[in-house]
C-alpha cells in the first residue's frame, strides 16, 4: 500500500495521484508540486489515503510544499494575465482566418508556457499564430485541441436541470454514454431533450443508468403477460419505473379493461439487472477528452 493525495489543476477534471511527503493536507488546500510542466498550484482534492501500488502506473512526484501568501498571489497574477493572453490571441486568430475557436488560456505557474486551449471542425495549421504568440509574450506556447465536452467543462454552465452541469462541478472524467441508456429510461429520444450543453448525449444517462437497470429487474416488459393476484391473466401496455406500477390489459369476457397495477401485485418472470460492465465496449457519443487519467499531468 502506498500513501497518496489527489490534486485538481482546474475546478473540474481529473485528480492527479502525488505523494503527501509528510505534509498534514486537507481538502480545498492549495499547494505546490512539481511536474512535467514545472511546477504547478494546484488544489487538494482528495486528503492523503492510501492505495494499492497496483493502481499506480508511475513514480509519484512528491508534494514540494503547501502555498504560502507569495504563491497565492503569484496564482491570481497568473489569473490576470491569461485574460490578456485570451484577449491577444483571439485578435490574432481573427487577424489570420483560422477556423478555430479558442476556448481557454492556462498559464503554468512559472510563467514559462501558457497554453490556448480551441476547438475545431478539422485540423487547423496554426505554425504562425504560434510564432505570433511567441514573439508577444516571450514564453514557450503550446496550442492544444480539445473536445466540445471539454469545452463545456472548462466554461461551466446550467444544464436543462437547472444545477451546474456535472461536467464542470464534480466529475472526474468522461463516461462512454450511448442512445440505449435513453431507450431504457423511456426517455424521448428528440435529440434536443437527451442532449446537454455542448450537444452530445447528457452525462447523466450513464450517471443514473444502474438505477434503472435494478428497477427494470422488478417489473415486467411491455408486452409481457401478467398474472394478478385474483389470478387474473393480462397483458402489460405500459410501465412506470419510478412508481412502480403497470398498466394491463385484462380481458373479462368480450370486454377489455385497462387497470393499474403496482408491481408487487402481479406474477412474472423477473429479470436480472444487465451488467453494466460489458456496455464498456460500445460506442460513446462523444469525442474521446483530451484530460486522460494519469499520474503526471502533462504527459
Amino acid at each position: 500500500m502506498k500513501k497518496v493525495t489527489g490534486i485538481r489543476f482546474r475546478n473540474a477534471g481529473k485528480a492527479y495521484y502525488f505523494d503527501p511527503a509528510g505534509f498534514e493536507l486537507k481538502r480545498n488546500d492549495h499547494v505546490i508540486v512539481e511536474t512535467v510542466r514545472g511546477l504547478s498550484f494546484g488544489t487538494v482534492a482528495m486528503e492523503p489515503y492510501e492505495v494499492d501500488e497496483s493502481k499506480i502506473k508511475a513514480p509519484l512526484l512528491p508534494i514540494e510544499r503547501i502555498a504560502t501568501e507569495e504563491d497565492e498571489i503569484r496564482n491570481a497574477e497568473n489569473r490576470q494575465k491569461e485574460k490578456t493572453a485570451f484577449a491577444t490571441a483571439a485578435r490574432k486568430i481573427a487577424d489570420r482566418g483560422l477556423d478555430m475557436n479558442l476556448v481557454s488560456t492556462e498559464y503554468t505557474f512559472d510563467g514559462a508556457k501558457i497554453i490556448f486551449y480551441f476547438t475545431a471542425d478539422q485540423r487547423v495549421d496554426f505554425r504562425e499564430l504560434v510564432r505570433d504568440l511567441a514573439s508577444i509574450f516571450r514564453a514557450r506556447i503550446e496550442l492544444r485541441q480539445i473536445g466540445v465536452r471539454d469545452e463545456t467543462r472548462m466554461k461551466g454552465g446550467l444544464g436543462v436541470c437547472g444545477r451546474p452541469v456535472c461536467c464542470a462541478s464534480y466529475m472526474d472524467d468522461f463516461a462512454p454514454v450511448s442512445v440505449r441508456m435513453a431507450k431504457e429510461q423511456n426517455l424521448s429520444l428528440n435529440p434536443t431533450k437527451i442532449s446537454g450543453l455542448c450537444g452530445r448525449l447528457m452525462c447523466c444517462l450513464k450517471y443514473e443508468e444502474e438505477a434503472y437497470a435494478e428497477l427494470r429487474s422488478t417489473m415486467p416488459d411491455v408486452g409481457d403477460f401478467v398474472t394478478t393476484e385474483k389470478g387474473e391473466r393480462g397483458k402489460v401496455a405500459s410501465v412506470d419505473l419510478i412508481r412502480q406500477t403497470a398498466r394491463i390489459l385484462i380481458e373479462r369476457g368480450e370486454e377489455k379493461e385497462m387497470e393499474e397495477y403496482k408491481a408487487s401485485e402481479l406474477r412474472f418472470t423477473k429479470k436480472a439487472p444487465k451488467n453494466t460492465k460489458k456496455q464498456k465496449n460500445e460506442r460513446a457519443d462523444r469525442r474521446p477528452s483530451e484530460e486522460r487519467p494519469q499520474n503526471n499531468p502533462g504527459d
